[in-house]
């Protein structure tokens, strides 16, 4: 019966697929008076919007497929160089598999920016590397990049479940890892969970006034950062397995109230439950 189903829906899928060579104005826009920066806008939009109808389209093929959460916290940044005219307010935007998800702005962070953004998600079966970029957000016109980086998710990672703490080399105007580094904790839990029970991963869209102009909708802004929802909230932030852990953290909590209780945790449990380490560690983020 799956394999009947499973033809069948693949039949369906080919009767509405286009066959054939492409017309001329695929991914165009007809207004002729559009700038290049407009037009690219316009076809981002199509294709998301494609993107996003092909997951739903393709939903039930891996209906069965499982996968663990990932945890990635984004600490801080040290850049080689300030593009704002006056000040720069960076921040990031992180994409696993088709998921994609953002930090709060740090505000007038300049090339030492410090976000501590804790964030969680599912990871697809097959993806092994983390793609990031960090943006400038501007007031009056599109927000610049400034750095990016692919990030391989360490092996041990996924394999024995360690907390991974590293700098990771990012590139950017300067050219490759020559604009500066990033510095994230890593961890991974096998929760076995069914892929996408519910909605499709969010497909986010840049909101631009031009929209309107070339007749179409206007995005509002979105919240990118999502929680998955089949896992209850209270079991996002798991346990640590090292003796006296809590006590620990605790105590070092208390030494840093603006930061994360799960960035602590992170930290301590990438030194290893060495207090003093995790203190110096928290220190230099904070810096």
């Amino acid at each position: 019966m799956g394999v009947s189903t499973r033809s069948d829906q693949l039949n369906e899928w080919r009767k509405r697929a286009f066959l054939g060579p492409l017309p001329q104005t695929f991914l165009t826009l007809s207004d002729q008076h559009a700038t290049p920066q407009q037009q690219q806008e316009a076809a981002d939009q199509q294709a998301a919007l494609a993107l996003q109808q092909l997951q739903q389209t393709m939903q039930p093929s891996i209906g069965n497929s499982t996968l663990g959460r990932l945890s990635i916290t984004i600490a801080q940044a040290k850049l080689v160089k300030n593009y704002g005219m006056t000040r720069m307010d960076p921040y990031v935007r992180l994409r696993v598999g088709h998921s994609i998800y953002e930090t709060q702005t740090d505000s007038n962070g300049g090339k030492n920016p410090h976000w501590n953004k804790v964030i969680q998600c599912w990871l697809p079966p097959g993806v092994h590397q983390i793609y990031l970029e960090i943006y400038d957000e501007c007031s009056f016109t599109m927000d610049e990049l400034i750095a990016w980086g692919h990030i391989d998710i360490p092996p041990q990672v996924i394999q024995q479940g360690q907390t991974y703490e590293d700098w990771f080399m990012l590139s950017g105007k300067q050219g490759d890892n020559q604009e500066g580094m990033i510095n994230l904790v890593i961890s991974y839990t096998n929760k076995c969970q069914p892929y996408m029970t519910g909605a499709p991963a969010p497909v986010v869209m840049v909101p631009s006034a031009s929209n309107v102009l070339f007749g179409m909708p206007s995005y509002a802004p979105v919240n990118v950062y999502t929680t998955p929802t089949s896992v209850p909230p209270q079991s996002l932030v798991s346990p640590s397995t090292l003796p006296d852990s809590q006590s620990q953290i605790e105590l070092i909590a208390e030494m840093f109230p603006n930061v994360d209780h799960e960035v602590i945790k992170s930290v301590y449990d990438a030194n290893n439950g060495q207090k003093n380490l995790t203190i110096n560690s928290l220190l230099q983020m904070s810096q």
